[in-house]
């Protein structure tokens, strides 16, 4: 461990929850140089939903690399990219009647917000984002401006500005009409708000501590956007790509976006990769106007066309996370039931799922006892009070079995500590 502890910035973080040296992976396993294996409930902080080294995802970029083929390309044509757009057209757009403009903005979800966010104040030329109270973005600035985390925005070293925060699903007392607020705010000429570009969120806030909207409120959302000619962004960087069942988690609210944000399991195989969707009309961009050295990495655009080939031609993977979000939320219940004395509680949709402590700090103590034991975890949430779940989607129920059991030992152990 030494080399990290010398050479390596104090800025890491999961190394430090998580004291191993990670060598192999195989679909929900990582094993350390030790030996031992680890169940990883945290996929990337879902950037692996189909598991580690998927055999089919890994066969095509193998393959793709043995030819000589392109590898970067900013955003020249090539064959690997024409692959990913006709195949995402066909397999994901078209299936869902969604008309979107694919823009490849760089790597990272942070370029997906970026781009999305520049998008937005260019097409109306107005500057104010409306987000909402413990939404996650990303760390670069434009993206931390709509972020709510303290600590996170401390970061940055300068003001926050040209964003509006409003109350997320649920967040007031529950007597006060969902956008009574925002609505009000709008149309009061003396509120201070100027006229918004955009709203931007999270149908089910990952980091924020897997708060989900309603689709009631959604649809409420999307109302508000139009009535007031704002537009409307879904950032589904984490919970896209199937992590609520369906390939992007807002479809069964019925809503249409006017732009969207994808990135982590786009590739399927943990390789950098993001877009940003939008409406054909908002396609105002200059050439160059947004771009960057890495947004056409081709080994991305062959895993991302092999797992869309693999799990996206119906509706069976679908429906297989729906199965297995049932279940889990179940097992997550009893483990709640079981221990009134810790006042848990759950919450998410699909296998996006939380159990809520209402003492924060027991959250992260057994986290820290379920890694002693074999399985990865990490808290989330304003006061870190979230045990998540982000599993790979395709974990089997051996897995998930496992998983949970080593989740029950450790709630156990907290609970005989707190005795």
């Amino acid at each position: 461990m030494q080399v990290f502890e010398k050479v390596e910035s104090e800025v890491r973080s999961y190394c430090r929850s998580w004291p191993a040296v990670f060598t192999t992976a195989r679909g929900s396993r990582l094993n350390a140089e030790d030996g031992k294996s680890y169940i990883d409930f945290f996929a990337g902080a879902g950037s692996l939903n189909y598991g580690h080294n998927h055999p089919v995802l890994k066969e095509a970029l193998l393959s793709y690399l043995a030819d000589d083929n392109v590898i970067h390309s900013l955003d020249t044509y090539t064959a690997a990219k024409r692959t990913f757009l006709q195949t995402f057209d066909d397999v994901v757009l078209k299936p869902r009647g969604l008309d979107y403009k694919v823009q490849f903005p760089g790597p990272a979800g942070n370029n997906a917000v970026e781009a999305a966010l520049k998008l937005a104040r260019k097409y109306t030329g107005r500057e104010t984002i409306v987000s909402f109270t413990n939404g996650f973005h990303g760390m670069t600035l434009g993206a931390l401006a709509v972020t709510g985390n303290s600590m996170k925005r401390g970061g940055a070293g300068v003001p926050l500005n040209n964003a509006a925060t409003m109350p997320y699903d649920n967040y007031m007392d529950g007597q006060t009409p969902d956008f009574l607020w925002l609505r009000s705010l709008l149309e009061d000429s003396g509120s201070g708000l100027d006229q918004p570009a955009a709203v931007i969120v999270e149908t089910v806030q990952g980091e924020g501590g897997i708060n989900v909207a309603s689709d009631e409120w959604l649809r409420g959302l999307q109302e508000v956007c139009r009535e007031h000619d704002m537009l409307f962004i879904v950032d589904d960087i984490q919970m896209g790509c199937g992590r609520t069942g369906p390939f992007f988690s807002f479809e069964r609210a019925g809503i249409t976006p006017d732009i969207v944000t994808l990135s982590k399991s786009l590739s399927g195989l943990g390789l950098p990769f993001a877009v940003t969707l939008m409406r054909p009309e908002l396609d105002v961009w200059e050439p160059g106007e947004h771009n960057g050295t890495f947004r056409g990495f081709a080994p991305a655009f062959v895993t991302a066309a092999a797992a869309l080939e693999t799990f996206w031609r119906d509706d069976e993977f679908t429906k297989a996370v729906d199965v297995k979000a049932e279940w889990l939320d179940a097992e997550l219940g009893k483990i709640a039931e079981s221990y009134p004395e810790l006042e848990l509680s759950t919450r998410g949709r699909g296998l996006a799922r939380g159990l809520v402590f209402a003492e924060a700090e027991l959250a992260g103590r057994t986290c820290k006892e379920a890694f002693r034991n074999g399985l990865l975890m990490e808290t989330s949430g304003a006061e870190d009070e979230v045990v998540k779940f982000l599993p790979p989607l395709n974990t089997s129920y051996e897995d998930f079995e496992e998983g949970v059991a080593i989740l029950r030992d450790a709630v156990t152990a907290i609970a005989k500590e707190q005795a």
